[in-house]
Order: C-alpha cells, then sequence, then structure tokens
C-alpha cells in the first residue's frame, strides 16, 4: 500500500481486537479526531450500527451508536455517543415527508430533532446531534463524517461538482450544500441507493461522508480520500509557484519576532477594550509561517472578505474576520490603532448590516458585533473568545479556514457559504435554545487576574481560590519555579482546554506561571506585556508578596534591610500599580487592585519596626492609589494578622525563634508542622475567634475584593486578624 503522506494510518489491529463494538466506534473516532488535518476540535460525527439486546423484549435490535451533540473525537468516551434504535430513526421519515408536504421544510428539520429522544435505546442521556439522519439513512454500518483541510478546500471551489469526480472518480458522489438534518440524510440516502459503488460523497462547502460495513476498513477509507485530496492540491499548488505564489504572492514583510512582540504587547490591552464593548474576552495571538504568509499575502484582504466556507469554520470566527489595512513597515502603532479603530467600526456595522438583510421573523437578537478573528500584515492573528479555551479553538478554525482558501485557490476559485445559510446555521433557533440551556458562567469568568507572590502562601491560595470562580489566573513570583508550580497545580485541576492554537506563551491556558521582582520597574513592565501576549491584557492585581525582617537582638535592625523591607513592602506595590496602570488606562475596562498591609500595620509592637512601619505606608499607599486610579479601577488592602500556616515568611527557624520568644515549649527535633501548629495556636489564643488563620481565609478577603460583591468599595482595609482589639480601628 502507498504510504500515507498527508494523514497518518495509526490503526493498532491488536488494541482493536481487545475492545467491545462500542470501544471500536470510541477507538476508531480518537484516532480520527487526533489529527487536526482530519477533523477540527469539537468537529466531525462518527457512527457504527450494532445489533444489541432489547432490554425490554430480550430481542436482538439494531441500535445506532452515534457520537452526540457536542464533544470532541479526540477525547471522546462512551459516554460521549448516544445509542438510538435504527428502526425508530428510519421510522421517523414518512412523518418527516408527512410535514414538509405542507411546506414546512424548515420547521420539519426543527420538530424532526425534537424526536430523536424518542428513538433512544436503553434510556442513554446522550442528547444526538443534528446529523443522526446522515448515519442512519446510509447504508455502511460504520460511517464517518469529517472536515478535514484538504477535502473542504475541494467542497469550497465554484466548480466543486466536476473536482470531485476528477480527483475521486465515480468512488465519491457529490451533493449541493444543505444544512445538515433530515433533508441531507434523504438526498445521501437517494444517492447510496442510485449508485451502490459509491462509498463516499462529497458534501458542497462543507467536508464529506464515508462508509463502509468493516470498521477498519471505514477508517482507512476515510484517510484514503484525504490523502487523494490532498495529493491533487499540492500538486497544483507546486505547479503553479507554491507559497512563493500562494495567495497572489507576498505584498508585506514580517516583522522580527521581537518586533512583532512589542507592537503586540503595545496594542493588545487596547484591543480587547475595544472588542470587549459588549462583553470581556480573552485573546490568543498566533503568528506561525502559514499564518504571517496568509495575513502578508496580495488576496489576504479579499480571501478575508468572502468569509469562510464550512459551518463549523464561521461558527466560532463569525462570518468574516476583521482584516487590517497597515503597512507593517512603517512600524507605527499609533497608525495601526487608528486602522485598528476604523476596521472594528467598519466590522460593526457590517455585522449589524448582514442581521438586518438575513434575519427571520423568529431570529433571536443581534449577537455580540465585535470580530471574533483580527488580522494584522506584518503582526500575525489575534483571536478572542469568553475564555482562553475559546480563542485558541478560534485560532485552530481560523488556522484551518486558510488552509482551505489556499487548496481552493490553488486548484479552483474559493467560494464562500451564501451569507443567508451562513446565517441560518449562526442564528438557529434550536442552537439558541441550547446556548440558553448553558449553565450560568462564573462569577469571575473572562476576567484575568495577576497574583503577585503566587508561589506559597497567601498568594498561592488566592491564585487557587479565584481560579474557582472561572477567573485565569496569572501566577507571580520572584521564584520563577514556585511560580509554575502554582500554575501547573491550577491546570492539573482544572485542564488546559480545548484547542492548540497559539505560539510560544500564548499557547497557555487558565492559568500561567512568571517571575518579576516587584523592586525592578522593568521587571514589572516585562511581566504585564507578557500577560498581554498570553491573554490580551488582565483585569485584576492582587499583590500578595512581601518580607519580613525582625530586629537583631540588639532591637535594631541594619539600613540595607530597613530599605529592602520598604523596597519591596511599600514601593514594589507602587511599582507594580503605576506600570498596570497604564495597561489599566489604555484597555479601558474597569478593574480592581488589592494590596497586602498587615494588622501590625495599625499595632505598635517591639521587634518589627521596619515591617510595621512598611505596612503602616502601605495602608496609605492603598487610599492614595484609590484616589489616583479612580474611576477606573478600585483599589483596597487585605491586612492578615499573623499567618504561620503554609506561610513562606515562617520558615523554621524563624517559628523556633518565635516559639522561643515567647516561652512555649518544643523539641529541637519536633518535625516543623508540630512546631508551626504550636505558634499558630498560640497566636490564635490571643484573638477573639481562637482560630489559626490561614492563608485560605486570607484568600477569602481578596476574591471579595477582586469580584463584584464589593463593587462600590475603594480605599479601604479589610482585616483578617481573628479578632485583635488591639488593632481596633481608633
Amino acid at each position: 500500500m502507498k504510504p500515507y503522506r498527508h494523514v497518518n494510518n495509526l490503526w493498532d489491529d491488536k488494541k482493536a481486537a481487545a475492545l467491545d463494538p462500542v470501544g471500536r466506534l470510541v477507538y476508531r473516532s480518537n484516532l480520527l479526531g487526533s489529527d487536526q488535518r482530519i477533523t477540527n476540535t469539537g468537529g466531525g460525527n462518527t457512527s457504527s450500527k450494532i445489533t444489541e439486546r432489547d432490554p425490554l423484549t430480550g430481542q436482538p435490535v439494531e441500535v445506532l451508536w452515534v457520537k452526540g451533540s457536542g464533544g470532541d473525537l479526540r477525547t471522546s468516551t462512551r459516554e460521549n455517543f448516544s445509542s438510538l434504535y435504527q428502526s425508530k430513526l428510519l421510522g421517523l421519515q414518512p412523518l418527516y415527508a408527512a410535514r414538509t408536504d405542507k411546506g414546512l421544510k424548515s420547521r420539519a428539520e426543527d420538530d424532526m430533532v425534537g424526536m430523536f429522544p424518542h428513538t433512544t435505546f436503553n434510556l442513554n442521556p446522550r442528547a444526538p446531534s443534528i446529523d443522526t439522519p446522515l448515519h442512519s439513512f446510509l447504508p455502511g454500518r460504520h460511517v464517518d463524517h469529517m472536515h478535514p483541510n484538504a477535502v473542504i478546500a475541494v467542497a469550497a471551489t465554484a466548480d466543486c461538482e466536476r473536482l470531485t469526480r476528477e480527483i475521486f472518480g465515480g468512488r465519491m458522489a457529490y451533493v449541493p450544500w444543505m444544512r445538515p438534518g433530515f433533508e441531507l440524510g434523504l438526498a445521501m440516502q437517494e444517492i447510496a441507493h442510485a449508485q451502490p459503488d459509491v462509498r463516499a460523497i462529497m458534501m458542497g462547502q462543507h467536508g464529506f461522508i464515508s462508509w463502509d460495513d468493516d470498521d477498519k476498513e471505514c477508517y482507512t477509507a476515510t484517510l484514503g480520500f484525504i490523502e487523494e485530496a490532498a495529493e491533487y492540491i499540492e500538486a497544483k499548488y507546486q505547479a503553479k509557484g507554491g507559497d512563493n505564489a500562494a495567495f497572489g504572492g507576498a505584498k508585506h514583510r514580517s516583522l522580527e519576532p521581537g518586533a512583532r512582540r512589542a507592537v503586540l504587547a503595545a496594542i493588545l490591552p487596547w484591543l480587547r477594550g475595544k472588542v470587549s464593548s459588549e462583553r470581556r474576552l480573552i485573546g490568543t495571538v498566533q503568528d506561525d509561517e502559514k499564518t504571517l504568509r496568509f495575513v502578508n499575502s496580495s488576496d489576504a484582504a479579499r480571501l478575508a472578505e468572502l468569509g469562510t466556507s464550512c459551518p463549523d469554520h464561521f461558527l466560532r470566527t463569525k462570518i468574516k474576520p476583521l482584516y487590517v489595512a497597515w503597512d507593517p513597515q512603517s512600524g507605527d502603532t499609533a497608525s495601526l490603532r487608528a486602522a485598528i479603530f476604523k476596521g472594528i467600526e467598519g466590522y460593526r456595522a457590517d455585522y449589524a448590516a448582514y442581521y438586518a438583510k438575513c434575519r427571520r421573523p423568529d431570529s433571536p437578537a443581534m449577537r455580540d458585533p465585535n470580530p471574533t478573528v483580527v488580522l494584522i500584515p506584518g503582526i500575525g492573528m489575534v483571536t478572542w473568545g469568553k475564555d482562553k479555551s475559546e480563542s485558541r479553538v478560534t485560532a485552530e478554525f481560523y488556522t484551518c479556514a486558510i488552509e482551505v482558501m489556499r487548496g481552493a485557490e490553488a486548484i479552483d476559485r474559493y467560494i464562500a457559504l451564501p451569507q443567508q445559510e451562513a446565517f441560518d446555521i449562526e442564528y438557529w433557533l434550536l442552537e439558541e435554545a441550547k446556548l440558553r440551556r448553558m449553565p450560568p458562567e462564573k462569577e469571575l469568568a473572562r476576567q484575568v487576574a495577576i497574583v503577585v507572590g503566587a508561589g506559597s502562601g497567601i498568594g498561592r491560595e488566592t491564585a487557587l481560590r479565584l481560579v474557582r470562580e472561572g477567573t485565569h489566573v496569572v501566577c507571580v513570583d520572584l521564584n520563577e519555579g514556585a511560580a509554575q508550580s502554582t500554575a501547573k497545580e491550577i491546570t492539573d485541576k482544572h485542564g488546559l482546554g480545548i484547542g492548540v492554537g497559539g505560539s510560544g506563551i500564548s499557547s497557555c491556558g487558565p492559568a500561567l506561571g512568571l517571575a518579576a521582582n516587584v523592586t525592578d520597574r522593568s521587571s514589572i513592565r516585562a511581566m504585564l506585556d507578557q500577560v498581554a501576549l498570553a491573554y490580551g491584557g488582565f483585569d485584576h492585581i492582587c499583590v500578595t508578596a512581601g518580607i519580613f525582617v525582625p530586629s537583631d537582638t540588639t532591637g535594631h535592625i541594619p539600613d540595607e534591610k530597613w530599605a529592602a523591607t520598604f523596597a519591596i513592602n511599600v514601593t514594589g506595590s507602587y511599582l507594580v500599580a503605576d506600570e498596570a496602570a497604564k495597561t489599566w488606562s489604555d484597555q479601558g475596562l474597569k478593574g480592581s487592585l488589592v494590596l497586602t498591609t498587615s494588622a501590625n500595620a495599625a499595632v505598635a509592637k517591639k521587634g518589627s519596626l521596619a515591617y510595621d512601619t512598611s505596612k503602616a505606608a502601605a495602608n496609605h499607599l492603598v487610599r492614595e492609589l484609590a484616589i489616583e486610579l479612580a474611576p477606573l479601577v478600585r483599589v483596597n488592602g487585605v491586612a492578615p494578622a499573623t499567618v504561620v500556616q503554609g506561610s513562606a515568611m515562617f520558615p523554621r527557624d524563624r517559628v523556633i525563634g518565635s516559639l522561643a520568644k515567647y516561652k512555649i515549649p518544643y523539641r529541637d527535633d519536633e518535625p516543623t508542622e508540630s512546631l508551626v501548629s504550636k505558634l499558630a495556636q498560640f497566636y490564635a489564643d490571643r484573638t477573639l475567634t481562637r482560630s489559626p488563620i490561614t492563608p485560605a481565609d486570607q484568600a477569602e478577603a481578596y476574591f471579595l475584593l477582586v469580584s463584584g460583591r464589593l463593587s462600590k468599595t475603594t480605599g479601604q482595609i479589610i482585616t483578617v486578624d481573628g479578632g485583635l482589639h488591639e488593632a481596633f480601628l481608633r
């Protein structure tokens, strides 16, 4: 057999033989979904018709197992597949025919989706997808419906039907664009009956579907059709000049990587503010070679305006991207901002006109008119979504669209889906109903919080607390390893999300670990720029970093340690605020800053002169910054009392020193955990609540101040000290 060049045959007979029929379907699906050249994230569908025993009659029945609504082939498990009585699905055909005879085709399509649950086998709760009729009505026992770039490139050409015959001969039939559903399933059924030698159908402007009675043969046939399409395209592509001539040749040159990053860091928060006019969005940057080849090309503006062809693409990328008319060789960010601003204004107007032109009497209200894909010559692509995962998937999908356009233009002329068809999918009432059934977003969804000092103690707990509310968390620490450890702890628990778009730092998930020195303004700026490249900007900052240097045995503290204490506990917070203020102002979205002070700021005591006075200064810094950053940013402080457990400020030697100072009995060989517990309880016994104070207690205060629950609170200090009456306001 000729080796594959454009796909990989991953089938393992030994693994497949150990699986039951449904397990083999899951296995086949995972193999197909693992290669984005075969299908995109969340796209494609697979099925198998399997003989099962009816739980009511005990008789054998044919059951269609088909990937259900939602989910991703690469990660799908048995639970992601619907199981439906095949005979009952076929029995819906007369019902559909009766309704369409009355001229209610669109309504009948929606009604049939509502009938699918009545065909469920064995109470399987997984909702069937709209593709179900395609799988049920075709004769093969195993069916693959994929969205490969190479095949969609053929499907998205003006002369698709002829090219299908030329590339595949009589082994693949052709059906013009139809929205997936009963009508398309019946059309495919008719083709299969009329052309019994056909084993695949090209779906105009969509993808293709193939089938066989053997699951391995179905898998390899699917790969073979993709390989043939890719081989045909590449031969034509090279004959036309290859990469040098792609998309009409280069019109612009890319900026060097460092220059690209600098421009992006300068404009991304501002751009995020502009595209977040209705709801906050999270960004992903993609500037790989293929993306740059497209955005720099002569044909980029023309092709971008056409929009995407495959419905799976434009559901995430919208009807079209925003192409920014800018000359990168100018290197002028002011002119780039002006071009983007003009482009966004025009994009919103175009989207409103598209909605007004295509809307139906019962269409849902117009959705956010801002672009989700922004193409910038010399720079690359910036995509936007409700979270990092969605923006990465959006980048992946437009990358697929670029490959589709490349292939289509190499063999013919690229065409996009007609606007009305695109609108009817984007604003499909069943899709709207699905959106309404989704659980409400978490309290801090769509937001980015930077936690400085997240490597341990209160900072670590604050990062863990915020991410539970849907925040994207940037874990920052002087110790980069500690910051990355906290970020890994978050992603290990919450996952990286789906999608693989982006390059470098932009490929992060819901958490990111970075290093920064709060006493170094340039280090802070570099960190904030990295956050912009990763997420497009940020909303909140919690500064939990601090230092405690006790007085020596004579009651004094060396000058350099006094300076270091103020540099970290006071000046560091100011520098973070001052640098962040530039980004907040650029972005134009409301945010919050929470600094860490201390109950010691209000209580004078012996042995902590530098620390206590620095925290008193931090208290007033909160008030000053609240005035300086109003009304865009709220500034508050959290004042912990002594937090021993989990605090990096209490290493074993300091714990022992404190135990000795307060004449608390201990043994030199006593475990650190025991020593910490003794000291924590001693401090707790001095409070009104008599309970040790933990980092988690402090994290709750940071969460409250970051959230909208205290949205009218600024310039205040929340004390979390267990009730130290010495620190009562006076």
